[in-house]
């Protein structure tokens, strides 16, 4: 049995790639018509992937007999997976087509025949007639079944036309019309194709073999027999084929496919490396922590495709536009073929004509294909550059944000606390000496900050491992406290220091404590009972770009930059004047975050959320957008937001927000301009001057025109200059301002 004939047992959703889409009104159709196969309890075309999901069952046969349009092809996505577009010889433009060069053929020669034997020769219409049913054989089987089911788009309006035209003799305008629309929607095809090559791309990236380690024998293998805890042995100049861990080997990786960082990174011991990235220079071996399915490219794919699916608010209204459109065009044609010669004495043959020249006119390709086309083009853009956006209302919600807030660790800062500030109090000690007894004890404490000081340690090649540390004691919200040699040593708050009422503290010393701490630094003193012997400061590193970024946000008219933290008021205002935001909330826990951006929505209507996504979840899906830092490495991330930056670079909101503003722009001149050209050519109806050939050549320039347009969003790039430049205050300038 063949496998067009089996039934697959789908009891949820299975996914089918379509091959032959041309238009977004072709798929709205198709989508109807397997909804109504018996065994089908719902489906969903996704245009700007080329899929269908069906839930229930049907067989490939019932698929492709569902297709609105002959030619379209349906395959299981399954054995699609290891489709490589690049691989397959690609067809000569002769053969590509052929259909459209017979007929274009047939056309000459019926003009050469009109010019030799004049009209009334039977060879004149014959060889029109014939370039027709050649150029239009699908347009028109697709058109009469359409009139028997009376269901009315744009093929029904073009062979209602090309009929009429038919029967009142215009041969050689009609075969010009039909080769014209079989014209525009080769162009429409194309148009389709390039924006999503932006997507198909990305399927190419990650290899399809890699060299694995088994039983101490390397061997190539297919990604699909690649089992997690495998090593993967990935030489220089190669491309990483699945997602894992280093075990062994240093190295700097090209990202770029997944993060849109231009800049390699480099990759040692107990790093993550991803699928579809560049190995530029060691030998590395990877252990793999994910099957090929679940690779974070695959993820991407999967995410985006299904962003091109979801239907814009511009789309929905196109949508429900286009349900009313075309039978009110049916209307306006049969009025302008009957009023004039009914009521006005009229001739009919010129009546019938313009009425027919007002469905070639009314076809609505260019207002269909105005939305999709602009979405795929923005969405795949946006992925390539590390930007992954999850459906076409966040990229429309995005450019109309006026208000963002920040969570601060990990996004205005690098989440990571490094020692800003070490000074001795007491002069007559040994600075590296006391380093190394403060990171002796610091290396027995489980505290966050303590990181911070192994690494100063480490960095001036500090020994701090053999030094032996007695009765060690953590005293709880306070510090720590160890014996050695002898000596019981404290590190921790002043407070701890206080309490002792230890000799040395000093007005001077509390004064030092007090301007650390204004500049949003966590203060620690060390010392013993009697004496305070160093003062140390450590912070979480502001991001270079945050000042930057949070700049060209007030200049594209974002009116309020807020960061949220559960620092104290001294740390918080310290962290704002230095990012330039405009707002600071502090001492915040998740709740209090959700609060904010509450009160942020009801002031501002559009508010984003930019966190890790994860404990800012509940923010994040609170805000009009959710915007996730670093989603290449977090699941999370990639689930709960809307909008993923897949590096730490905030320098990509800027641009995102620019992609969002100019898609839009693009979208309503689409729309303005396509139903404008059809009002124009409508308005030529009044004198008498519109011609079926007229007709087609507005609706194809149309078409054209609104496809090219969208495609400029392929090439939006991120340096480009934003719009819209306010003046707004910064939060330092508002506490300047407020002193």
């Amino acid at each position: 049995m063949s496998e067009g004939l089996v039934k697959l047992d789908q009891k949820e959703e299975s996914v089918y790639r379509v091959d032959g889409f041309s238009c977004a009104n072709c798929a709205g159709k198709f989508e109807s018509n397997v909804k109504k196969l018996p065994e089908v309890r719902d489906a969903k075309v996704n245009f700007g992937a080329s899929k269908i999901s069906v839930y229930g069952s049907a067989t490939i046969e019932e698929l492709e007999a569902a297709g609105a349009f002959e030619g379209l092809k349906v395959a299981p996505e399954k054995t699609t997976e290891d489709h490589d577009p690049q691989k397959e010889t690609p067809l000569p433009f002769y053969k590509k087509h052929s259909t459209l060069l017979y007929s274009l053929l047939f056309l000459i020669f019926g003009f050469i025949s009109m010019f030799v034997n004049g009209n009334d020769n039977i060879l004149t219409p014959l060889l029109f007639i014939t370039s027709m049913l050649v150029g239009g054989s699908s347009m028109l089987k697709t058109g009469l079944q359409n009139l028997i089911r009376l269901e009315f788009d744009m093929r029904t309006l073009m062979t209602v036309a090309v009929i009429g035209g038919v029967i009142i003799g215009e041969w050689a305008e009609v075969a010009i019309v039909v080769i014209l629309f079989a014209l525009s929607e080769a162009l429409e095809r194309f148009s389709m194709e390039r924006a999503r090559q932006s997507i198909s791309s990305l399927m190419n990236i990650a290899p399809k073999e890699a060299l694995i380690k088994r039983n101490g024998h390397e061997m190539t293998v297919h990604v699909n027999d690649i089992e997690v805890g495998d090593i993967m042995v990935v030489k220089p100049g190669q491309k990483i084929a699945m997602d894992g861990v280093i075990v062994d080997g240093y190295s700097a990786v090209n990202q770029a496919a997944i993060t849109g960082e231009s800049v390699a990174v480099e990759k040692s011991r107990d790093d993550e490396v991803f699928a579809g990235t560049l190995n530029e220079e060691g030998l590395l071996e990877v252990k793999i922590t994910k099957l090929a399915e679940d690779t974070t490219i695959s993820k991407i794919i999967h995410l985006v495709e299904e962003a091109q699916g979801e239907r814009a608010p511009a789309q929905a209204f196109i949508d429900k536009f286009a349900k009313y459109y075309t039978p009110a065009i049916m209307v306006i044609a049969l009025l302008v073929a009957v009023i004039p010669p009914l009521f006005f004495g009229a001739a009919w043959s010129t009546w019938v004509y313009q009425g027919l020249a007002v469905l070639v006119v009314g076809c609505p390709c260019a207002l269909v294909i105005s939305t999709p086309i602009s979405i795929v083009s923005a969405i795949g853009n946006a992925a390539k550059k590390g930007v992954l956006i999850k459906g076409g209302v966040h990229l429309e919600e995005m450019g109309g944000l006026k208000a963002i807030a920040f969570d601060k660790t990990g996004t205005l800062t690098k989440g990571v606390p490094v020692v800003t500030d070490y000074q001795l109090i007491d002069d007559s000690l040994d600075e590296k000496e006391v380093l190394s007894i403060i990171t002796a004890l610091e290396h027995r404490s489980e505290h966050p900050l303590a990181s911070a000081i192994i690494k100063e340690a480490d960095d001036n090649n500090v020994p701090y491992a053999n030094i032996p540390v007695e009765d060690f004691y953590s005293v709880t919200g306070k510090g720590i406290q160890g014996r050695i040699n002898g000596e019981m040593y404290y590190i921790g708050k002043p407070a701890l220091f206080n309490e002792m009422e230890a000799s040395g503290f000093s007005s001077a010393v509390e004064n030092k404590v007090k301007a650390l701490q204004d500049q949003g630094k966590t203060v620690m003193i060390a010392g013993t009972g009697e004496s305070i012997q160093a003062i140390i400061a450590v912070a979480d590193e502001v991001r270079e770009s945050s000042r930057e970024v949070i700049g060209k946000l007030h200049q594209a008219g974002i009116r309020k930059t807020v960061m949220l933290t559960g620092d104290n008021r001294s740390t918080a205002r310290a962290i704002g004047e230095r990012t330039g935001v405009t707002d600071v909330q502090y001492e915040l826990m998740p709740h209090d975050k959700l609060d904010v951006i509450r009160q942020l929505k009801s002031e501002y209507k559009h508010v984003g959320m930019v966190g890790d996504g994860v404990n800012d979840a509940p923010a994040l899906a609170a805000s009009t957008v959710g915007i996730a830092m670093g989603g290449a490495g977090t699941d999370t991330a990639l689930e709960t937001a809307d909008v993923a930056l897949m590096s730490d670079d905030l320098r990509k909101l800027p641009f995102t927000i620019k992609l969002s503003r100019k898609t839009l722009n693009i979208i309503k001149a689409n729309i303005a301009f396509a139903i404008g050209i059809k009002i124009i050519a409508l308005l030529l109806v009044i004198p008498g001057w519109l011609t079926l050939w007229i007709a087609i050549l507005s609706d194809m320039g149309a078409t054209l025109i609104v496809a090219l347009n969208g495609m400029r969003l392929m090439r939006v790039e991120e340096d480009e200059a934003g719009d819209e430049p306010v003046n707004k205050n910064t939060y330092a300038e508002t506490l300047k301002l407020e002193n």
